[in-house]
């Protein structure tokens, strides 16, 4: 985490409670739109939009599910794929995972994470980068939230999870009935009633699901 950014993610981004969630606080941005073009115009299209600054409804739901059912994540080795805030990694912390590694492709992410990590008190490895040509590693626990956002994005993530499943990780996601989420592969596991900004969904409460990505058909 750079001093930079760390500036930067404080500058713009309140560390705050959130509504769903309240074992947990985050750096939250007040003026979503403001910061979206504040980011644009600095950085332009080098820089990712500012995910990070925002609880996201997959996101939410994910944490929340991890909180419901600590055993999901306790005693676990657990990834955090386009981790955004650190929402999701910071959950799987406070409920007890062995260890915990967030990646993200901004810098402004991993910063955000780093923050948002101390401010609960747990600790989780941040890394920047783009993973999803790879593999999981030796995650037991595969989790992603609000990814399914385009369909890019879904392929690419779609193929990472496929394979962390069939290495033996469990994968878990939280989605908000996106267009892209790939419905037919997951199972559900839970829905929630999720509160979101009116500035980011055009709604003040987005439902949405808690998913597990079926593993390969055994014989």
């Amino acid at each position: 985490m750079t001093d930079t950014a760390a500036d930067f993610v404080r500058s713009y981004a309140a560390l705050a409670p959130v509504p769903f969630l309240p074992e947990l606080k985050l750096h939250l941005a007040d003026e979503p739109i403001g910061l979206w073009e504040l980011t644009e115009g600095e950085y332009r299209s080098e820089q990712p939009p500012p995910f990070w600054a925002f609880a996201w409804a997959g996101g939410q739901a994910l944490a929340r599910y991890l909180f419901d059912h600590p055993e999901t994540t306790a005693g676990k080795r657990v990834l955090d794929l386009a981790s955004g805030s650190g929402l999701v990694a910071v959950a799987a912390a406070l409920t007890g995972a062995a260890s915990v590694r967030a990646v993200d492709i901004d810098p402004l992410s991993a910063a955000a994470i780093g923050l948002n990590a101390a401010a609960n008190g747990v600790q989780v490895s941040v890394e920047q980068a783009d993973i999803l040509g790879g593999d999981a590693a030796d995650a037991e626990v595969v989790l992603a939230g609000d990814v399914f956002y385009s369909q890019a994005m879904a392929d690419r993530m779609t193929g990472f999870l496929r394979r962390a499943v069939k290495a033996g990780a469990r994968v878990l996601v939280g989605d908000p009935d996106r267009a892209f989420l790939p419905k037919p592969l997951f199972g559900e596991l839970a829905a929630y009633d999720v509160p979101t900004p009116f500035a980011l969904e055009s709604v003040t409460v987005k439902h949405t699901r808690v998913w597990e990505l079926r593993g390969p058909a055994r014989s």
